[in-house]
């Protein structure tokens, strides 16, 4: 294995999925994705930091960053002639509402999850991430930045734990030397990271950090607590130590597109409980034997996160609804073009 690819994440199941390209096309991985062309990163004589650009053939779906392609040469330049299946998805329901889902990045290890200790940070939004993470197939790891900006950092970290039950809590700093240093361990060569975060949560300050230079523009929040976009698109850069980072603009929003597998994750706590309810249609309102209203007066379970997971719940309930439509809707059409075209045969058959 090529140690430049592998470094990229390249493994040996990729290996085999590309094998009956081996001879004519170059393997690459996407680092980002422009309107019918994408940059891509390929072992060659500069060690993948140069980013080579590639066509899209008209009409194919266009790759994620992160997606792993097999290259053709043609006459015009290079061409993304197919995408190797993925390992990994993280998606998210497009901004416009309607019943589809946008794949952020492909074939992620560990979501990194950047999270201000300042201004207090909103457990309902980390949830979703931490939710989005679990369902991509990838492990969530929330950083928590801006650390030094607060003098409860650890009761912050206290309170985010709460929220993510089972996942990793680190907290960073921009002001000490080795303040970035706990995240080490999830820096091995070959591992994809996909930051994510909303505007403001540090995550240039945090690329920088790992890269070792002022590669990203940073700017401070806003008054009113909102961060601004420093981040345009969607971007994997390889680091110093053989990961590589994918980078991501501030998430303003993410609606879920989760099955069941990635809220039960991200709510292991409340599953858990609703596991030992009496009742097994029991609503958690007022029903007897309800071991989660029972965990909440105990002060064993807060009473936030159950309203934050039926929140969740509905939405996502919600979203399967509206696919559940589209797709009928689809075939709906489907068959009223079958139909017409039997009937158009039937006309002109002799």
């Amino acid at each position: 294995m090529h140690a430049a690819l592998q470094s990229l994440g390249w493994t040996e199941a990729l290996a085999a999925s590309f094998e009956p390209f081996s001879q004519t096309h170059t393997p690459a991985r996407v680092s980002r994705v422009d309107r019918g062309a994408v940059d891509v990163l390929a072992a060659g004589a500069d060690e993948t930091s140069t980013p080579l650009r590639a066509r899209i053939r008209p009409n194919d779906a266009t790759p994620a960053v992160g997606d792993w392609v097999a290259l053709a040469d043609d006459t015009v330049g290079l061409i993304v002639d197919r995408v190797l299946p993925r390992r990994t998805a993280i998606e998210r329901a497009v901004v416009s509402g309607r019943s589809e889902s946008q794949v952020l990045a492909a074939n992620i290890d560990i979501v990194l999850i950047a999270v201000p200790a300042f201004p207090e940070p909103r457990p309902g939004m980390v949830e979703r991430m931490i939710a989005l993470a679990w369902d991509s197939g990838a492990t969530p790891v929330v950083a928590l930045t801006k650390t030094d900006l607060t003098p409860d950092a650890a009761g912050v970290a206290a309170d985010l734990m709460e929220a993510a039950p089972g996942v990793d809590v680190v907290a960073v700093n921009a002001v000490d030397d080795d303040g970035f240093a706990a995240l080490s361990p999830y820096l091995q060569n070959g591992q994809t990271l996909c930051l994510l975060g909303r505007s403001g949560a540090g995550k240039s300050t945090l690329v920088n950090a790992l890269l070792g230079a002022d590669v990203l523009a940073t700017q401070d929040i806003r008054r009113d607590g909102k961060g601004r976009h420093t981040t345009s698109h969607r971007e994997l850069i390889p680091l110093p130590g053989g990961a590589v980072l994918l980078d991501t603009p501030g998430l303003r929003g993410a609606g879920l597109w989760v099955s069941d597998e990635g809220l039960d994750r991200a709510f292991a706590d409340v599953e858990e409980l609703i596991a030992q309810c009496r009742f097994a249609d029991c609503q958690h309102e007022s029903e007897p034997g309800c071991a989660v209203l029972a965990a909440i007066g105990e002060g064993r379970l807060p009473e936030r996160r159950l309203a934050s997971w039926r929140k969740l719940q509905r939405e996502a309930q919600w979203m399967a609804s509206r696919t559940d439509a589209r797709l009928r809707s689809e075939q709906r059409r489907a068959w009223k073009m079958v139909h017409k075209e039997v009937r158009r045969s039937g006309r002109i058959r002799p």
